[in-house]
């Protein structure tokens, strides 16, 4: 039996499905059990139908309750669930406690309930900031430093999220196993309306919402890989007590991403900017539009990243960059996500 937190997720529901697909049992908890026939309509969307094998408990990041009884006879927990806003929060304590203390939350009912491991879902966001810029990808050595002034709310929330878990488990939960997932930005095909927030770049530049690219870059991966790294970092005997970065190759451009657009998606890219924005403009542009605000700290600044661990280790091997950006594309007009979808047309 595996527990799937956040099921209503990207993320969650990719693992899901398969979890559904290699004959596991899963459990997954929402926030409210109003949620379980859309969750269920998205795996239905995902090709899967593992009805007879799910069931649904009502959980909250800030709340003790329920987490005992989604986690009771399970040997295994993928804890997805995390607040990834797609603006700037009020205070970033509006991220970082619900972050923090939920993550303990589920890891203290894992333990309690004699679960075996835990896969907990970080992110490149705790490993790759508040650093100086750097030629050498960022590897699972590096963590980010929390306290540098242009570290946002929510790469704050992962690192200290991610740091408190490896601590409970060595202070507290000597019995729990613990393997944590770092991925980049997530793409790959939608399920439903509830996609990553990486995705937005797609669909926003799909709709044509954005006038050009700004100097930013990207790592890629793709959502069937992440949710494949968790599977084989819950049972991998070498995956205890590691973390693994999830990306698929050298980090992109967004021009880079317009192109592949261009080049792939036909017709349907025609709104898609292919022109490179002044950095001067992107941060006028933010004054207005709080997506955009988000940004702001990594215009220009060049990073990669190096899979070479999950390759090693877990013997992973991710679909490239360019068929994810399509695969996100792909989802996004089937599902009349987009302006120029034929559900709209």
């Amino acid at each position: 039996m595996v527990l799937v937190t956040g099921g209503s997720g990207f993320i969650g529901a990719h693992c899901i499905l398969q979890l559904a697909a290699a004959g596991y049992r899963v459990r997954t908890t929402v926030r409210s059990l109003k949620r379980e026939p859309e969750v269920r309509t998205m795996l239905k969307q995902g090709g899967a139908d593992p009805l007879d094998r799910l069931s649904f408990f009502s959980a909250d990041l800030t709340s003790d309750e329920g987490w005992p009884e989604a986690a009771a006879g399970c040997d295994f927990v993928l804890h997805v669930a995390s607040p990834f806003p797609s603006g700037v929060p009020k205070h970033e304590d509006d991220l970082i406690i619900p972050a923090r203390e939920g993550t303990l939350r589920v890891l203290r009912a894992a333990r309690n309930a004699g679960v075996k491991r835990v896969v907990l879902t970080s992110s490149f966001a705790a490993i790759g900031y508040g650093h100086k810029e750097q030629t050498a990808p960022f590897s699972e050595k590096d963590w980010t430093d929390p306290n540098a002034p242009d570290v946002s709310a929510y790469t704050k929330s992962k690192t200290l999220a991610e740091r408190a878990a490896w601590d409970f488990v060595a202070t507290e939960g000597p019995s729990l196993e613990l393997s944590v997932v770092n991925p980049v930005g997530v793409f790959g095909p939608a399920l439903g309306p509830d996609f990553a927030t990486s995705i937005l770049i797609v669909q926003r530049m799909m709709d044509g919402a954005v006038p050009g690219c700004p100097q930013i870059y990207f790592g890629l991966v793709d959502v069937r890989d992440v949710a494949d790294m968790h599977l084989r970092a819950m049972t991998h005997p070498a995956a205890k007590g590691e973390r693994f970065l999830a990306v698929a190759g050298d980090f992109m451009s967004a021009l880079e991403i317009a192109n592949v657009l261009k080049t792939r998606m036909g017709h349907l890219a025609k709104r898609v900017p292919t022109r490179q924005l002044p950095n001067w403009l992107v941060r006028v542009a933010a004054m207005r539009d709080p997506a955009i605000k988000l940004i702001l700290p990594e215009l220009g600044k060049r990073k990669n990243a190096t899979n070479e661990k999950a390759k090693r280790v877990l013997g992973w091997a991710p679909r490239s960059s360019e068929d994810s950006i399509v695969a996100s594309a792909e989802s996004l007009a089937r599902l009349g996500l987009l302006k120029d979808s034929p559900k709209n047309s």
